[in-house]
């Protein structure tokens, strides 16, 4: 398809350059002419679209993301770990937003009072038992699209998600978020990425779960942990533990 593209635009654009030229020069008709240069911006256009085309189906980036999730969850079940990742913001870390998984069960993450430096293993907190595996996750790397931070209103967070995930993704309709104290309420109508049950949600949740904690522990600027997460094909709910 790509080559396609490319084959039509440059011909559109040599046929439209020599109509245009022998229309201007020779014919001296004006509609001749203006036809050649419509070709030729057709051509471009085709050009450009062969240059942006995507070189690989999205079923290839699907099965790349799968892998990619399924060698995180035996590196997880590996270690033993059994809590929820926090979701932390790029100021409590080393500029970029990242999820900790603890590595001793039932311990308070809420603790966190110093920078996470930028390790596999990381230390929280000051007793011995306070590590966490440190990882980047898909919603980590989305927050690289914001020229700006979102504000910590739920309206700008929703604004937030929804450019993500509808515009930037396309991967969900739309979504609707709900703050209320400590709690983060998120509906995605018609989410479009939808794995089988996998143990990595149990760490991270979802990949749009992980996108929506990344960009609400941004924009609010505290830890988060996804505390419930309810996957349908129609609709999809959220709830996000807000930390600290």
């Amino acid at each position: 398809m790509k080559n396609q593209y490319k084959k039509l635009g440059t011909g559109l654009c040599i046929t439209g350059i020599i109509i245009g030229l022998i229309s201007y020069f020779v014919i001296g008709s004006v509609p001749l002419t203006a036809v050649g240069i419509s070709a030729i911006m057709i051509g471009m256009t085709c050009i450009v679209l062969a240059c942006t085309h995507p070189s690989l189906s999205p079923q290839v980036y699907q099965l790349m993301l799968i892998t990619g999730l399924e060698n995180t969850t035996v590196l997880l079940d590996g270690l033993g770990l059994s809590d929820k990742a926090v979701y932390i913001p790029s100021t409590m870390g080393n500029g970029y937003q990242q999820a900790l998984i603890p590595l001793e069960g039932n311990v308070e993450m809420n603790l966190i009072k110093e920078k996470i430096p930028d390790r596999l293993i990381v230390r929280y907190g000051q007793n011995p038992e306070d590590r966490a595996i440190s990882v980047t996750t898909p919603g980590s790397i989305c927050l690289d699209r914001f020229e700006t931070v979102p504000g910590p209103t739920a309206d700008e967070i929703e604004t937030a998600v929804n450019y993500i995930l509808s515009e930037v993704l396309d991967i969900a309709d739309s979504a609707s978020v709900i703050l209320v104290n400590d709690k983060v309420y998120v509906a995605v109508s018609n989410p479009k990425l939808i794995f089988e049950d996998s143990c990595y949600y149990q760490y991270l949740g979802s990949p749009i779960a992980s996108i929506i904690a990344a960009i609400s522990s941004e924009a609010l600027g505290r830890p988060i942990r996804i505390s419930e997460e309810i996957l349908e094909k129609k609709l999809s709910t959220i709830t996000l533990e807000v930390l600290l």
